[in-house]
């Protein structure tokens, strides 16, 4: 897991060159972002457990057999454990944006996932429903314009959404 700065350094290393131009313009962006990557984090882990708790309601509402007497979620614990699994993607998610690098939720949250759950008996399509309902979400909160760093957040908000995708297929 290496930041943006320490793999454009090794990358340039590994090869013995100089850090390029462009490598440096495109370092010079993340910096510029930096702001906003950090109000869009703090907006999403300020609501994280309105985003969990929503997305595991509309799963349960759109799949009632989850929670139904036999059903994989059916009993307490099994429902916290949705919801723990759903709030770590969600921060690992976040660990992402803030970097602007997904290796951290490959390596840390998403390797070995879906073998995992299907393992335990998981149904993965709908974990990976689960995790498309955060997607809404916290897109809507990135999304949100009131007290966030003026400017264009489009491409941040596809990146955002690109995490939310790689998990999502991550698990299904």
């Amino acid at each position: 897991m290496l930041d943006a700065f320490t793999k454009v350094v090794s990358q340039a290393d590994t090869q013995g060159q100089l850090v390029s131009n462009a490598q440096i313009d495109a370092l010079l962006a993340v910096v510029k972002d930096g702001a906003k990557r950090t109000d869009v984090v703090n907006r999403i882990t300020g609501n994280s457990s309105k985003i969990v708790t929503d997305a595991g309601r509309a799963l349960f509402a759109e799949q009632p057999q989850l929670i139904a007497p036999g059903g994989n979620a059916y009993t307490n614990r099994r429902v916290s454990a949705c919801l723990r699994d759903l709030d770590i993607i969600l921060r690992y998610v976040t660990y992402a944006v803030f970097l602007g690098d997904p290796s951290v939720l490959d390596d840390r949250c998403l390797n070995g996932l879906r073998e995992t759950y299907l393992a335990l008996g998981v149904p993965t399509s709908s974990m990976a429903t689960g995790v498309l309902k955060m997607k809404e979400a916290a897109i809507a909160i990135a999304n949100d314009r009131n007290n966030i760093t003026p400017g264009d957040c489009s491409s941040l908000v596809a990146e955002l959404s690109s995490y939310f995708d790689r998990a999502a297929a991550a698990v299904s």
